[in-house]
């Protein structure tokens, strides 16, 4: 009877330890596959909380929470399923999709840059939102299905890191990412756009140190949301880079891969900071990759007729009309010239 019971504690910890390194391996991959779409989540980061300007301070967080149940459902009930199947029974069509992401976060972190660099600023100012129910189910609306996007490409990401555990073992992975990160991402937008009112509150204290670091607070979030898109645009290039730089390798195109091996190799060398200065190298090129796939992309989306290019003729068109219809009349309703 002894004998029976130690073999089936035996065997009982045998599982225990056989579970543990299980999760181990499925967190591990977990989070090696978040850090592979850490640019796709900075910019998710960075987009959403545009999507509360004009909004009460009361209605953001719900807001906020409706727009990651509405991300949740895009991961798991939509994209998990397609991503899990594609990789099943067709797995050869992971890279082209990879890539055709890749080619999406190019294309965006490049226009930011060319609006950057040519004093530009495209961005309409966002008008006061009104509030209601209707308004709010259009804003998580646009929100959500911006959303989808950029989950997407998340969950490929992840797939194609996991790409070689079993069926199982993805769907448990990429659950767990699509989960984590969202709450990562929503939750660290709720707390951003939450600081402008816990800087406000602070600065209203009796305490003076309290009211000096609440106005800080106050002044730094549009510096802290500026940095926070900087860093957005140089993930997504570097990111969108890398992506496109492996696909061209598995695709057949060795050269550019090659190339940044060999200029890995050379930093790698180097004592001491070896390992990091490779890294470096390969950020760089990655991002220099990135910039000129994207300034392509975008130049021949601004030349098409449903491009960017026709939208801004449009959105200007618009503008000018709305400057004649909101100037002052003279007296035989002519418009008066300054």
């Amino acid at each position: 009877m002894a004998g029976g019971l130690a073999a089936l504690l035996d065997d009982v910890a045998a599982l225990v330890r056989l579970t543990a390194s299980s999760v181990d391996d499925i967190a591990a991959a977990a989070g090696r596959a978040s850090a592979k779409a850490a640019g796709v989540v900075v910019d998710d980061a960075a987009v959403t909380p545009r999507y509360v300007e004009g909004l009460s301070p009361a209605r953001e967080v719900p807001i906020i929470k409706k727009i990651a149940m509405g991300s949740l459902r895009n991961k798991l009930l939509f994209i998990l399923p397609a991503a899990l199947l594609l990789s099943q029974f067709v797995p050869w069509i992971l890279t082209p999709l990879l890539m055709l992401g890749g080619t999406y976060l190019c294309f965006e972190g490049a226009e930011k840059v060319i609006e950057v660099l040519s004093k530009k600023d495209h961005q309409k100012k966002t008008p006061a939102i009104k509030q209601g129910p209707d308004a709010e189910k259009q804003v998580v609306s646009g929100a959500v299905r911006t959303d989808f996007i950029l989950s997407a490409e998340i969950m490929v990401i992840a797939l194609n890191e996991v790409a070689a555990e079993s069926f199982v073992s993805r769907a448990i992975i990429l659950a767990v990412v699509g989960v984590g990160i969202t709450v990562v991402v929503y939750g660290a937008v709720a707390l951003l756009v939450k600081m402008d009112d816990i800087g406000l509150a602070m600065a209203k204290r009796e305490s003076a140190g309290a009211q000096k670091f609440g106005m800080g607070l106050v002044k730094a979030m549009p510096i802290v949301m500026n940095f926070i898109s900087v860093v957005g645009i140089f993930a997504m290039l570097w990111v969108g880079g890398h992506i496109i730089l492996v696909g061209l390798d598995e695709l057949g195109w060795h050269a550019p891969y090659t190339f940044v091996h060999h200029m890995e190799h050379y930093g790698a060398v180097v004592p001491t900071v070896g390992g990091v200065l490779a890294w470096c190298i390969n950020t760089f090129f990655s991002m220099v990759l990135g910039l000129v796939w994207g300034s392509v992309i975008a130049g021949i989306m601004h030349f098409l007729p449903f491009g960017h290019g026709k939208g801004h003729e449009e959105d200007h068109a618009v503008e000018t009309d709305q400057q004649k219809a909101t100037a002052p009349t003279g007296e035989h309703g002519g418009s008066v010239k300054a």
